[in-house]
């Protein structure tokens, strides 16, 4: 327990440190960025923010932030998704759009998911709030909130987003497909859980709200 809580301290303080460095902390106009959520963004996340296919994760709610980084991210190659890096480049998009974009989707309202798996989401509950000390698995609330809200600038909300695209974002840090994680911490924890556990904590996160 002593050592879960102490990399959960430690992945706290890297994400901090990596957030300011890259001065995600931004701000931006909602209103400016309805013509580019209209035309682009809102065939595959919605107009809202709460996308209706599980391959294209919900937006709505999300921090701001989060959402500017991701967007900049793509652009710069750091996370690779030939899909969002077309849309970024293809559109043009600048550091403005970006974080207008990031204020947009954060000022939508998430619809509550709801999971359906009962021993999935049994499983999953113990892992998101308590780890795995036997594997070295912090514990998910650690850095996401009890409720999965997260922490504006450090950690996305994750709270009713697609069980899908929670497991395949685990998947891709676990593989190393998905590198664009300040110090390697997600990739670090991902590499610890199992199949199973990973779709357990999918399952668990798409009841919260």
């Amino acid at each position: 327990m002593k050592n879960t809580m102490a990399f959960a301290a430690f992945a706290a303080l890297t994400a901090f440190s990596t957030a300011h460095a890259e001065d995600t902390a931004v701000k931006g106009d909602p209103a400016k960025a309805q013509q580019l959520v209209t035309t682009v963004c809102a065939a595959c996340h919605g107009a809202d923010g709460n996308s209706t296919s599980p391959t294209y994760p919900k937006l709505a709610g999300q921090h701001a932030e989060y959402i500017t980084k991701q967007l900049m991210n793509f652009k710069s190659g750091d996370r690779k998704n030939p899909i969002m890096f077309g849309i970024v480049t293809s559109n043009n998009l600048t550091p403005e759009n970006m974080k207008d974009l990031g204020a947009y989707f954060a000022s939508q309202t998430e619809k509550p998911g709801m999971a359906k798996d009962k021993e999935l989401v049994e499983a999953g509950e113990k892992i998101y709030k308590g780890g795995n000390a036997a594997s070295g698995v912090p514990a998910c609330a650690a850095c996401h909130g009890p409720t999965g809200a997260g922490i504006p600038v450090q950690f996305p909300r994750l709270a009713s987003q697609h069980k899908e695209y929670i497991y395949t974002q685990l998947n891709n840090f676990r593989l190393g497909d998905r590198a664009n994680d300040g110090g390697k911490m997600m990739r670090t924890i991902a590499a610890k859980l199992t199949d199973q556990e990973m779709k357990a904590v999918a399952e668990y996160i798409s009841g919260l709200h």
